[in-house]
């Protein structure tokens, strides 16, 4: 549960406590900028170059799963038509894109990285 916890509160996935992104994500033009390492432990965040690749896997993951989600909510269950249930995918692929973004990044450390050096 604690991992779980700073995996979603974008927290180092060795130490737990240190950040792992500068900026939040309103800052659209620097959304992508992950430290080099942690500030409390010095955990290298990204171990080679291109490591972050794989995160736009799990990027679209969680894309087919948000789509999924409102086109059932929006067109089974509240019966919108499809031209509504497909505005409400796009709107919430738009809002969700910064979030989504961390996120995907998130995972993808923490499924490589978790619990190596505590």
């Amino acid at each position: 549960m604690k991992s779980l916890i700073a995996l979603v509160s974008n927290k180092c996935p060795n130490c737990k406590k240190g950040t792992v992104f500068n900026t939040s994500i309103f800052n659209l033009f620097k959304i992508g900028k992950i430290k080099d390492s942690c500030s409390e432990c010095n955990f290298s965040f990204e171990k080679e170059p291109g490591f972050f690749f794989g995160a736009m896997y799990v990027s679209y993951a969680l894309i087919v799963a948000e789509s999924v989600a409102t086109f059932v909510v929006l067109r089974v269950l509240l019966h919108l038509n499809w031209f509504v249930s497909f505005g409400g995918i796009i709107l919430l692929s738009l809002l969700l894109f910064g979030v989504n973004f961390k996120l995907s990044r998130m995972i993808w450390i923490y499924m490589f990285y978790s619990n190596r050096g505590v």
